[in-house]
């Protein structure tokens, strides 16, 4: 199985899977700051046809905490190791804004793998990279607790978080448990992240999905993957913000079965 260069292997990431076992396989990314939870509200429809395999961020969730540096493709690496570790060479993926990102380095370094590609919320080379390292730095200093009352916006609409405060809150509890080390290290990962120039070699059907009102990666930012990448399809969804798959679930599970169908 081809893998990416230079390999780093830690500890293994925690796996969840759903779905039948003989199905196609279709991963699911998480965005810095969640984990693999964020996506439950869809598991029950995206797992009828599919074999559902999420995982968490290293220092996220339940995944152990891998001290930094390392890149988005140390974390696509890791993509591909959990999927070489159960035997499986040809998948599809969908991904939320850093989770995204890592779907892109996996459509260039790895593209005889890559069935279909989702990218949700992300950016070829994400808007002001060097706020960053500065961010990474704080929240080692200060933990994650500070970012909390920016989520409101930043992830989901005020218009969500004042009609499903359980859900919101559900998602901020991610944030306030992901580790120091877990959040900066991958943090520090997005300052250097750029394929801009890589797109037009992705071969992956690709559909590429933005929150009409994510304040992180706005519609004209992820409009460039899909300006970028042959024939890919770009698609806004209303009334979401940056977590637009959790924000919109409903909306979001449709775009990707039609588009997986």
């Amino acid at each position: 199985m081809t893998t990416l260069d230079e390999p780093s292997r830690p500890p293994r990431l925690h796996v969840q899977e759903d779905g039948p076992s003989d199905a196609p396989v279709l991963v699911l990314g998480p965005s810095l700051g969640t984990d693999l939870g964020m996506f439950d509200a869809q598991i029950e429809d995206l797992a009828q046809q599919h074999r559902v395999i999420r995982y968490d961020l290293r220092g996220h969730g339940r995944s152990p905490v891998v001290p930094g540096p390392y890149t988005v493709a140390d974390l696509a690496q890791d993509v591909v190791d959990l999927l070489d570790d159960r035997a499986i060479d040809r998948f599809s993926y969908a991904g939320v804004s850093l989770g995204g990102a890592i779907g892109l380095q996996l459509a260039v370094s790895v593209p005889d793998r890559v069935e279909r590609l989702i990218v949700m919320a992300s950016a070829a080379q994400f808007p002001d990279p060097p706020s960053w390292k500065a961010r990474a730095e704080r929240v080692r200093a200060e933990g994650t607790e500070f970012l909390i009352p920016s989520r409101i916006g930043a992830w989901v609409t005020p218009g969500f978080a004042e009609s499903d405060p359980e859900e919101t809150e559900r998602l901020l509890a991610m944030l306030r448990r992901t580790s120091r080390e877990g959040y900066a290290a991958c943090c520090e990962t997005i300052t250097d992240f750029d394929v801009r120039d890589r797109l037009p070699g992705i071969t992956a059907p690709t559909l590429v999905i933005a929150g009409a009102d994510d304040p992180a990666t706005s519609p004209d930012v992820v409009r460039g993957i899909a300006d970028g990448i042959p024939g890919a399809r770009f698609v806004v969804v209303p009334q979401a913000s940056h977590l637009v798959s959790a924000e919109q679930p409903g909306a979001v599970t449709a775009e990707i079965r039609q588009f997986l169908a």
